[in-house]
This record gives structure tokens, C-alpha cells and sequence, in this order.
């Protein structure tokens, strides 16, 4: 953190989901207001997601998981990150999952989940206001 420049942050489709509607959808938002984007592609594991993310210097994660396998994928991003001590990367996300699910997942360390329906606009406001305290977009 304390990078000056435009947030950079790499949305990610882990494991085996083949639907990449969403991801691009908010790839794009996230770039028409001012961000760096890196669009890892379909079926990453959480080892290339975060391999990417130190590599790119990413400020944040976005994870698109639509598969149910949501609870496991973050938890293992998480703990990567963690291990490869990147933890200052914020991990959020969104997709098929259901409410129950969100506290647990903030308990592993997901900043925020945002479900369908969530207006792209809501997603580029709290990147920009908690990736990179400070950034300008």
C-alpha cells in the first residue's frame, strides 16, 4: 500500500465455473473508472490467482465463483496470501452465494460479497473506497 497511481486489481474466476459474464462485466467498470484491471481468464486455480495478484502489485482480488465451491476457493485464497505474505491485498467477491455464507466468509478474511443484482456502480464505489486508502481514481 502507498502506491501512487490507479488502483490496479485482478479479477479472477476460480476452479471449474465456465460462466464469465459477470467477471467481464465488472472488469470493465472497474476499468472505465480509472482502475488497472488484470482478467485472469476461466478456471484459475488459487495458486495462479495469487501468483497474479503479487506479480501485478494488485491492490485487490475479485473473485467471480458461481460453481457453490465459493466457501472453499476463498478460504484457499485467503490462506495464500496469507502464507505468501500478500495479505494486505483485499479479496472480494461475488456470484451465487448464498446469505448464510457471507459472515463465514468474511470470517476467513473476504472484505466483501456482492450477489446479483448489486449495481456495477456500488462495486466500483467500495473498491474505491477500500482498496488503497487514499486512491484516486
Amino acid at each position: 500500500m502507498g502506491v501512487s497511481g490507479p488502483i490496479r486489481v485482478v479479477v479472477a474466476k476460480p476452479g471449474l465455473d465456465g460462466h464469465d459474464r459477470g467477471a467481464k462485466v465488472i472488469a470493465r467498470a472497474l476499468r472505465d473508472a480509472g482502475m488497472e484491471v488484470i482478467y485472469t481468464g476461466l478456471h484459475q486455480t488459487p495458486e495462479q490467482i495469487v501468483d497474479t495478484a503479487i506479480q501485478e502489485d494488485a491492490d485487490g482480488i475479485g473473485l467471480s465463483i458461481l460453481s457453490g465451491a465459493h466457501m472453499t476457493l476463498c478460504a484457499k485464497i485467503v490462506e495464500l496470501l496469507r502464507e505468501r505474505d500478500a495479505a494486505d491485498i483485499v479479496v472480494f467477491g461475488g456470484g451465487i452465494i448464498p446469505d448464510a455464507d457471507i459472515p463465514q466468509l468474511k470470517e476467513l478474511g473476504v472484505a466483501e460479497i456482492f450477489t446479483p443484482g448489486t449495481p456495477t456502480r456500488d462495486v466500483v464505489s467500495w473498491v474505491e473506497s477500500h482498496l488503497r486508502a487514499g486512491a484516486t481514481t
